[in-house]
């Protein structure tokens, strides 16, 4: 967070101390400079905590903001000029060419002494994270631009914990010059040469189960809700749960979603094989194990992503699970008894093994007053492995949500009118636009979920096009957009539809998922005001394919269509009702 009556003064945080872990400062700066936005954001979490720290006590579950220290951009500044690398850095290299080109830089002698210092008395993983000047800013928040590298630092000798944790900083600092994050800093018309990179290093919430290191549960939590089901209201917030590192939240994977109004309420699916599709079946944890393959410019080197077959043998699922009993058609809580386990946070939310869901509606309400804005939050919870009514709750992010306020009103007879090209009962955003001719689609006959990758790489390609040019777009594609799982939609980051103002998710037979929630990318598309449209082929409303057939076509790609409009369509998305339409002329 950058400006703003929340902004945390710099000469409040104390000096790096060079015992961390055993000192009793638990958040600390490394140098003189600026923290960056997600710091900003961290510091802030620790000064409300402290305030309101008896109303928060609880004798079933700690609150805490984890352990840091924190580089700040003065120390960035000195590794750019002693190292020369803005040449490189501020060139059209590929980003694996950049990414090397930093880890050959040096650091300032006082850093590696600090550095050093820290490393020889933590055995625990570690968070290497970025906070840059721009992130997290409030109406340009650069959520999940940047990389993030987590290292097991459980080497037995200190150099080799240094010489990895040293890696992870320069894979950060690099991150802030790759392709995805320069396109970004375009689009928001700001200049790449004026961001500056502030590093996190803090600890991992966890505990190691044999070769891997998570947490029972990580979450996302909103307190303004775009989707709203069943009895749930906007203003009641979302909350996205997930087994293992909060990497499958923030990719677009898997998770459980519920109403924080209405915790124990049964999810909106229609049979019990839909609900079991939708369950996580896979999770993220730290390696812990065998090292990897070196590769220092990889985000993922030192993580793992396994079944929850695993987690059952590390006797995680204990207080995040229920079980399916085919024979009886029924959901029994915990995994006491045979069949297939169901990631439905039952023991928790249902059971109140732990009172998480009372914690995070306190939690919002608390960062929402101060930050003055509907909020998003992110957090990591372990349970006591000897007591699983026990918890820790660690508190890892806040960032402000925009929504708009303007009145747009959709009426559900305008969703089925004769100009209609797109309608849908659950937009997301709030407005309106009329400025667009531009429509790129993904071609539903040539679509196949092994070949989104294939896909992504062709939207890159129009979207700079479109950008270089300042056509705003519509763009129309199959599952959930962002996702790293290619089963679950299209693996694009957010920069590679930078130019898109509208943005719509639809469903084939062939991809047929519940659609997005949750994710860093949505936390962008909110705070840019992009306008959203989930479009099911199985609901009410279909896309009018055979007119974007008609319209004249200015590219066609393998997977991917270009058209262009003889007048703009006119987007309209009621915030209050979920109602979406876009009509052409």
């Amino acid at each position: 967070m950058s400006s703003g009556s929340y902004r945390i003064p710099l000469n409040s945080l104390p000096a790096f101390d060079r015992h961390f872990f055993d000192g009793s400062e638990t958040f600390t700066r490394i140098g003189t400079g600026e923290i960056g936005g997600k710091a900003q954001g961290l510091a802030l979490l620790r000064e409300l905590l402290t305030q309101h720290a008896e109303a928060l006590r609880d004798d079933q579950i700690d609150v805490a903001v984890p352990r840091l220290a924190v580089l700040s951009t003065d120390c960035f500044d000195e590794f750019m000029r002693m190292n020369k690398l803005y040449d490189i850095a501020l060139s059209d290299a590929r980003d694996d060419e950049i990414a090397l080109a930093f880890q050959k830089g040096s650091f300032p002698p006082t850093l590696v002494g600090d550095l050093g210092a820290l490393i020889h008395h933590v055995h625990t993983p570690l968070a290497v994270r970025s906070s840059s000047l721009l992130e997290d800013a409030m109406f340009e928040p650069f959520a999940g631009v940047y990389e993030t590298k987590m290292i097991p630092n459980n080497q037995l000798d200190a150099d080799t914990r240094f010489r990895k944790l040293i890696e992870a900083i320069r894979f950060v600092y690099a991150s802030t010059f790759f392709r995805s994050a320069k396109t970004y800093i375009k689009a928001t018309g700001k200049s790449i040469e004026a961001e500056k990179m502030a590093v996190i290093i803090q600890e991992v919430v966890g505990f190691r189960h044999g070769d891997r290191f998570y947490p029972n549960v990580s979450g996302v939590a909103r307190s303004y809700n775009y989707y709203p089901t069943g009895h749930s209201k906007p203003l009641e917030g979302v909350v996205n749960l997930a087994l293992g590192l909060g990497k499958t939240i923030v990719d677009g994977g898997i998770s459980y979603v519920y109403s924080p109004a209405y915790p124990k309420a049964k999810p909106p699916y229609r049979t019990f094989d839909e609900l079991l599709d939708q369950s996580q079946t896979r999770f993220w944890a730290v390696n812990m194990g065998k090292p990897p393959e070196y590769d220092p410019i990889r985000e993922t080197e030192y993580l793992v992503q396994v079944g929850i077959q695993e987690a059952e043998l590390d006797e995680t699922l204990v207080g995040v699970a229920s079980t399916y009993v085919p024979g009886e058609e029924r959901i029994v809580n915990g995994t006491g008894v045979a069949g297939p386990r169901l990631l439905d946070f039952g023991p928790i939310l249902k059971f109140d093994l732990i009172p998480l869901n009372p914690l995070v509606k306190r939690l919002l309400t608390l960062c929402e007053e101060r930050v003055g804005h509907p909020v998003e939050i992110e957090f990591a919870v372990t349970l006591d492995p000897q007591k699983p009514s026990h918890g820790r709750f660690g508190f890892l992010q806040v960032r402000p949500m925009v929504v708009s306020t303007a009145v747009v009103e959709v009426t559900p007879e305008e969703l089925a009118g004769p100009d209609v090209l797109i309608a849908t009962e659950r937009s997301m955003g709030n407005g309106r636009v009329d400025s667009i001719t531009d429509i790129v689609y993904v071609k539903p006959e040539s679509f196949s979920a092994s070949q989104t990758q294939a896909i992504a790489a062709e939207i890159d390609r129009l979207n700079r096009r479109l950008l270089d040019e300042g056509r705003p777009y519509l763009l129309i594609g199959f599952g959930r957009w962002g996702s790293s799982e290619p089963w679950l939609g299209i693996p694009v980051e957010w920069a590679n539809i930078a130019g898109a103002k509208v943005l719509v998710e639809a469903t084939l037979p062939s991809m047929d998922v519940e659609l997005s929630q949750g994710s860093h990318f949505f936390h962008n598309l909110s705070s840019f005001r992009v306008l959203y449209f989930p479009v099911a082929h199985s609901g009410k409303y279909a896309i009018n394919w055979s007119w974007l057939d008609r319209q004249q076509k200015i590219s066609e790609l393998r997977y991917v269509m270009h058209v262009r409009a003889d007048r703009p369509v006119v987007v309209r998305a009621d915030g209050r009702s979920g109602r979406g339409v876009v009509l052409h002329g």
